[in-house]
């Protein structure tokens, strides 16, 4: 395999078992040592770089991966201290850390999973501000880059690598416990944990780096860790319910965002055929189960809104004026830029575009001037309006600010059709 090969491998098992690896060390050693746990997660695919474009990928690249790391944390663990009584734990742990063949023994990947679980709610701890929960949950559990995880928060990745910092000196300095609290201390970890489990599917639907348009294995992640924390007597609340019934109800689209080409397809245009009833079914199920007792999370509100979409047999039948009632009733909930851009789409559904712009319009001084989304749905809504030069100029600067060569195929052809010339070539060529 080529050199390129070989990194785009490393760089997909590194988003897939990073955080299993780093939560199975730490589990071990303690939160106090999670930056070991890091960095010999780290140096494990740095040697795969060095070594696989030379030696050849190996038969388990996963328990290849796990082995290094292993061995790494414990050679860092043997000039400390702590090595003498975490040896012997650690030296016990090295079969459930090389996960083998799923059909053959598929407890034991099943049971670093739940090591996922416990970690989470460990960076959740209440020692951390909320933001900082989840920011650290997304850095060490999900595997999410600094400034993947800057993305998520809309902000800055020097402010972000300051919050992590931050959060784990505070962890070490606290001597947190690996462990799932008790019922006392539940509530103020499981927000942090659901709205994790809420942006890591938010990043598998709409990668924002790599190739992929959308990223499988972190929406079906959310959707299993979202599913088990339903599924867990001391974290079975309604507001559980009703994430897992959005992800799940967001997910049986999936199927339909791309066409044979890979390219993205809009809402308006898919083939609602190819959606999946089953995981439809499933969510409607958790929405069902959301509906107990009096709460109303955000959850509950964007699910509704999901399941207006998934269960319409066509754009036109949808139930835009319920959308907007929930975007209504969410915008006093979570009033942020996400919401509102989303509710002016709606809008522009049930009033007309010029409404839509007047509600964009509304929220200009607190979205974000680099908040892609936006961008693109003001020049969307400017074209259908017939404002062409307003929406030439939104694309544009949309064009500018997409870092994904799909979207900006995307942004090309929508300038093409307001008559702006398309470059020479395509994509990363023109830009060239």
């Amino acid at each position: 395999m080529e050199a390129r090969g070989i990194e785009t491998e490393v760089d997909d098992l590194f988003r897939r078992h990073a955080g299993r690896i780093v939560a199975a060390l730490t589990h071990v050693a303690g939160l106090g040592h999670l930056d070991l746990a890091e960095d010999a997660v780290q140096d494990a695919m740095i040697q795969a770089l060095r070594r696989w474009p030379f030696q050849g990928v190996p038969d388990n690249p996963e328990g290849w991966l796990f082995r290094v790391a292993r061995n790494r944390a414990s050679d860092r663990l043997r000039r400390r201290a702590l090595w003498r009584r975490k040896a012997a734990e650690l030296a016990a742990s090295v079969a459930s850390l090389q996960p083998p063949p799923p059909a053959l023994h598929p407890r034991l990947a099943g049971e670093v999973e739940d090591d996922r679980l416990r970690m989470m709610f460990a960076c959740c701890h209440p020692v951390l501000s909320r933001d900082a929960q989840v920011a650290l949950t997304l850095k060490v559990v999900c595997a999410f880059s600094v400034d993947e995880t800057a993305r998520a928060f809309l902000t800055t990745r020097p402010a972000m690598a300051q919050r992590l910092v931050r959060a784990k000196r505070r962890l070490r300095d606290g001597g947190v416990a690996l462990e799932l609290p008790g019922a006392a201390s539940l509530s103020p970890r499981l927000d942090a944990v659901l709205e994790a489990i809420y942006l890591l599917f938010n990043e598998g639907y709409a990668a924002s780096e790599g190739e992929d348009l959308i990223r499988w294995d972190l929406c079906r992640e959310a959707v299993r860790l979202a599913e088990l924390v339903c599924r867990h007597p001391l974290t079975a609340q309604p507001k559980a319910h009703a994430l897992a019934a959005l992800l799940l109800l967001q997910a049986a689209r999936l199927p339909g965002r791309l066409d044979a080409e890979g390219e993205l397809v809009l809402l308006a245009e898919q083939d609602r055929s190819r959606w999946d009833r089953v995981a439809g079914n499933r969510g409607l199920a958790h929405l069902e189960a959301s509906a107990r007792g009096d709460e109303l999370s955000t959850y509950h509100l964007e699910a509704e809104i999901a399941a207006c979409h998934t269960l319409a047999t066509s754009w036109e039948a949808t139930d835009w004026r319920r959308i907007v009632g929930a975007y209504d009733v969410l915008l006093e909930h979570n009033p942020s830029p996400v919401v509102a851009v989303n509710r002016a789409v709606a809008l522009a559904r049930v009033e007309g575009p010029k409404a839509g712009l007047a509600a964009l319009g509304h929220w200009r001084t607190a979205i974000p001037v680099d908040y892609l989304p936006a961008r693109v749905a003001h020049g969307a809504l400017a074209a259908e309006a017939g404002r062409d030069a307003e929406a030439i100029a939104s694309f544009e600067r949309a064009l500018a600010l997409a870092p994904r060569p799909a979207t900006r195929r995307y942004l090309e052809r929508r300038l093409a059709e307001l008559g702006r010339p398309r470059p020479t070539g395509s994509g990363d060529e023109a830009r060239a």
